[in-house]
């Protein structure tokens, strides 16, 4: 494997994070101060960003988006992860790759306009019962005549105030499983103002502010056939097939994150004086260095290498698994220890040191649990040994 960066490449590192630096870092501030992005401040911002060419940059060129590969595309998560993340998901936003599944209809309906920057969408599965085990998910779609009608909440559902459509996950039956009954899943379409669509305020949250979750109400919401993504039962192959490196981009996010916060810790090491020398002299901080450092290498070379074998088609469940659950936790101490070093300064908001270690912590939880991932990991360990 050749660990160094192509040409083009270290354009798009040296393109993002000099965006991220000049353009987001300056509005973090207000963002954590107010607990909400104005939309004047989105519009700017986003129109940079589509200037700048880093707009849905996820997306293949043939429908307008950059057609990076997917090591590429996580370099460039990487950068975006430095910032708040409200401010980097809303305004240089990534149109979910679900999209991408969708009818040549419903792509000019839902798809292009996200990528064009005219649209924002929102992904909806989670539900106050179900979380980690979505098969237990109770909000269902039955068929009524050429139409189908949606009854349930959905809960924790990230910048869906914002969105002007949902893509949701509903229950449309039962099959039998080798652990029991499980339910069939279908994905819709559902756009806001839809009679019987409902989204209200969520849940004020300790993690990423200004990035806000709604709950998500259907009330006998009747929706055609065609606003149906992929088959009917279907719902979770076409997540599956779709959104499969979402937890490779919670790595790379977390991975950014944690390097500014080991730069802002070395930095004051370097610079702060206590008995007389720099305290980065003590061994008490030296060492920390030294532990952040490595822990973040092993995360990066962790979620390079997952990158990488997805491009080759190789790369497994496991592989995500272990780059999601090493990047979370890294992230969380190297947060934790970044504020040790720096003191009671470190708690103050005039640094993002305190930020960085709250928003550490739904890493943790969201795309799969730490436990979510662990169990992947181990279950794929025994299955080699017919366990």
């Amino acid at each position: 494997m050749n660990f160094s960066l192509t040409d083009e490449q270290r354009l798009i590192v040296d393109t993002t994070r000099a965006f991220v630096e000049n353009e987001l870092y300056p509005h973090e501030a207000e963002v954590e101060r107010i607990g909400h992005l104005r939309m004047d401040l989105v519009r700017e911002l986003q129109a940079k960003a589509i200037a700048a060419g880093l707009y849905a940059a996820n997306m293949p060129e043939e429908v307008g988006g950059a057609g990076l590969d997917t090591l590429t595309w996580l370099l460039y998560e990487k950068e975006l992860g430095r910032a708040n993340y409200a401010l980097h998901w809303t305004c240089v936003a990534r149109p979910s790759n679900i999209l991408l599944a969708g009818t040549d209809e419903q792509k000019e309906r839902y798809l292009h306009p996200s990528i064009r920057g005219e649209k924002w969408d929102c992904l909806a599965m989670t539900e106050p019962g179900a979380g980690s085990d979505l098969r237990g998910m109770k909000a269902s779609a039955r068929p009524d005549g050429g139409d189908w009608i949606l009854n349930g909440t959905k809960h924790f559902i990230s910048h869906a105030d914002l969105a002007d459509f949902a893509i949701v996950f509903m229950a449309t039956g039962e099959e039998d499983t080798s652990r029991g009954r499980k339910k069939l899943i279908t994905a819709f379409f559902v756009d806001k103002g839809t009679p019987g669509f409902t989204v209200r305020d969520g849940y004020r949250n300790v993690s990423h502010r200004g990035y806000t979750n709604s709950i998500l109400e259907f009330d006998d919401c009747r929706l055609p056939t065609s606003q149906i993504l992929g088959e009917v039962h279907k719902g979770f192959e076409v997540a599956n097939s779709w959104l499969g490196a979402t937890r490779l981009q919670v790595a790379a996010t977390c991975i950014g994150r944690a390097e500014r916060a080991l730069g802002h810790a070395v930095d004051w090491a370097a610079n702060r004086e206590q008995f007389g020398q720099q305290i980065g002299k003590f061994q008490g901080v030296s060492f920390k260095l030294a532990d952040m450092a490595t822990e973040l290498k092993a995360a990066d070379l962790m979620l390079m290498e997952a990158g990488w074998k997805y491009d080759a088609g190789t790369v497994t469940e496991m592989d995500m698994a272990m780059a999601k659950l090493k990047a979370t936790e890294m992230l969380a101490f190297v947060a934790d220890e970044a504020i040790q070093i720096h003191g009671g300064m470190g708690l103050m908001d005039e640094l993002p040191l305190e930020r960085i270690w709250r928003d550490a912590r739904v890493e943790r939880i969201w795309e799969g649990t730490s436990e979510i991932q662990r169990h992947i990991i181990s279950r794929a360990l025994l299955r080699r040994v017919g366990g």
